[in-house]
């Protein structure tokens, strides 16, 4: 059996930075313990599938251990694979996803907007282990599928070492860590999810479908910019409508290659 592979870094405009993805287009569906152990085999933060479907595609992600409901840097990284190889007359491109729903991607230029659900956090109260695991106690706490943790400042963000196993104790899919930005965005991040298999992502699109709604309430805007401060780093152009977000982005083809099994 031969598959093709792409990888490619997402909300990148160079190579080395962004969320690398691995992104195999496939005819059909394989056993999902075979793609589980491409993804594993791979060893990046999420290695996408996808097969078409109608007049679009169906969609599924893997981290290295386990299946999950939603990611957006892979899903930006198939959207490019898609535009610049196998349909570069399209301009959108529906993803039917298994836990998402349909999600959209449309290009302008070389910029790609992920149209997501918008998932807003609720404040809840601060659970037994976390400021502990984190490091830094944060000065606010909400859930989503995420923890949602909150800092006064962006160089709080940055100094963060958290402990990955008891992260990965935790209740919650994933940890997000954010604060107010200081260099022109108006909000940075972190994302880590051990118990996932990824310790810390590197630019995490699924986080701000948390994130925006945050931020555009308790900044009182819908149109926002964003940065992520992990150590490969990535920007967001980000939208609140309604309740969906736009997340956009640049991608950047590293590889092209064959699976052979």
């Amino acid at each position: 059996m031969r598959i093709p592979l792409y990888q490619v870094d997402a909300f990148a405009d160079r190579p080395f930075t962004g969320n690398p993805a691995a992104v195999c287009p496939l005819d059909a569906w394989l056993p999902d313990s075979l793609m589980q152990s491409i993804a594993a085999e791979n060893n990046l933060s999420e290695t996408a599938f996808f097969v078409p479907e109608g007049d679009g595609y169906g969609l599924r992600w893997f981290t290295p251990a386990t299946e999950v409901d939603l990611c957006g840097h892979a899903t930006l990284a198939s959207a490019h694979v898609i535009f610049r190889f196998l349909a570069p007359e399209r301009d959108e491109i529906l993803f039917q996803t298994r836990q998402a729903g349909v999600l959209r991607v449309t290009r302008d230029g070389d910029l790609l907007a992920l149209d997501f659900p918008s998932r807003p956090a609720e404040p809840c109260p601060m659970p037994e282990g976390l400021a502990a695991a984190l490091g830094r106690v944060p000065a606010s706490v909400l859930a989503a599928r995420d923890y949602l943790c909150v800092y006064d400042s962006a160089d709080e963000i940055a100094a963060l070492t958290p402990d990955f196993a008891a992260l990965a104790r935790l209740d919650r899919f994933a940890v997000i860590a954010t604060a107010p930005g200081n260099d022109g965005s108006d909000f940075v991040s972190r994302f880590f999810a051990p118990a996932r298999g990824v310790d810390e992502d590197p630019v995490t699109g699924s986080a701000h479908c948390t994130l925006i709604p945050y931020w555009a309430a308790r900044l009182g805007k819908t149109r926002l910019d964003a940065r992520q401060v992990s150590r490969r780093g990535g920007r967001l152009t980000c939208a609140l409508k309604g309740d969906r977000v736009s997340i956009g982005g640049h991608a950047v083809l590293y590889l092209i290659g064959t699976i052979e099994i």
